[in-house]
């Protein structure tokens, strides 16, 4: 008798690889790989978090109403159209699950977040990688590999994890070419760091197009919530109420509903998580470069950085320094971007020590 055999095409999926969190020799790394916020939670959060762990017995609101209010409130949206999720990521999964099944296209910028092509190839769907230019996403690659069989066009704006974006004007080109057919998810996670005047989210873009175009959100970055894995979309009412068809009841614990609600509403706390990363992001590039690196301009958390090809001082090699001075960052292989090191905004004292680290590995070439 054979084994229970899983769909042909899951065996061939790639894991998703995370940003890692440990490091021999160091109880507390400093940990600047996976785009964490620096300032970890908003204090109230954590309060609600905490009084809400005391109810962790009871089922959570199915509905997610109270979040879902919260977001609709500050973002000034209406909130039957905002669907809660485990993270963005099962949101993407959802959209995919909906919309995407054996040989249906789904499109991305070639150095997309990993989770678009194995969320698409995880119902049998085929992934698409559209030609990036000066490692941004390019309206007119994008369109040059829609099809008929096309269902879902995936845009990380800005891009993790290059840090590089479309403007206002670009998106709207990209969505008014596209067939009405085919679904344009804006995927948002870093769209709070954004202070240029040429970015624009997509969530007006929601309310003012018919029924294609999803935008996603996530607490994992500006909010400080990784841990608790929450995120949420905003979608024209029809695909709201598709998703909510085959989202699970509770799938948002309780704890993380009353966590970010509060995160929501501190909007003080969000402003001060934004300029420190204007502040520190800046700091950091100037210093980096000044060092003869080279980096992609970054609207994110993080900067992304360019190493030389030798081995003496290749991305491998800084990577190997950086850990034994206890510094975790994230190596971009994965994204095929081996010459490149991703490197998360931390605190001050985390950034000082990156830039001296980064300064002392430089004189180790002379």
């Amino acid at each position: 008798m054979s084994a229970p055999s899983p769909r042909p095409w899951i065996l061939d999926l790639e894991e998703y690889i995370s940003g890692e969190s440990v490091l021999a020799g160091y109880a507390k790394p400093i940990k600047l790989s996976a785009n964490e916020g620096a300032l970890g939670p908003s204090p109230k959060a954590l309060a609600a978090y905490l009084d809400a762990a005391q109810s962790m017995h009871r089922y959570p609101v199915g509905s997610h109403a109270h979040l879902r209010q919260a977001i609709a409130t500050v973002q000034g949206l209406d909130a039957a159209r905002i669907i809660c999720g485990v993270g963005s990521d099962e949101i993407i999964g959802f959209l995919c699950r909906a919309y995407v099944g054996p040989g249906d296209e789904v499109v991305y910028s070639d150095h997309g977040f990993r989770m678009y092509p194995i969320a698409a190839a995880a119902v049998g769907g085929v992934p698409v990688a559209a030609r990036e230019v000066n490692l941004t996403a390019s309206v007119d690659d994008l369109l040059s590999v829609v099809t008929a069989r096309t269902r879902i066009v995936f845009i990380a704006n800005p891009n993790n994890p290059t840090g590089t974006y479309l403007t206002k004007d670009e998106v709207l080109r990209l969505r008014k070419s596209l067939p009405a057919s085919v679904l344009l998810v804006l995927d948002e996670a870093y769209a709070e760091f954004v202070t240029t005047d040429d970015y624009a989210s997509g969530l007006k873009l929601v309310d003012a197009c018919d029924d294609n175009v999803v935008v996603t959100r996530t607490f994992s970055k500006i909010y400080g919530l990784g841990g608790i894995r929450l995120g949420w979309g905003y979608c024209p009412a029809p695909v709201a109420k598709v998703l909510n068809r085959i989202r699970d009841p509770f799938n948002v614990s309780v704890p993380a509903l009353a966590a970010g609600q509060a995160a929501v509403e501190d909007v003080a706390f969000v402003e001060t998580c934004r300029a420190h990363n204007q502040t520190w992001r800046a700091i950091m590039a100037e210093k980096i470069a000044a060092l003869g690196f080279e980096l992609t301009p970054s609207a994110c958390n993080f900067n992304l950085v360019r190493f030389p090809t030798d081995a003496k001082r290749n991305a491998a090699a800084a990577d190997s320094y950086l850990r034994g001075r206890g510094i975790i960052v994230r190596a971009m292989g994965s994204y095929g971007l081996n010459e490149w090191l991703r490197m998360t905004v931390g605190t001050e004292a985390e950034n000082t020590l990156l830039i001296q680290a980064l300064t002392d590995f430089v004189a180790t070439w002379e």
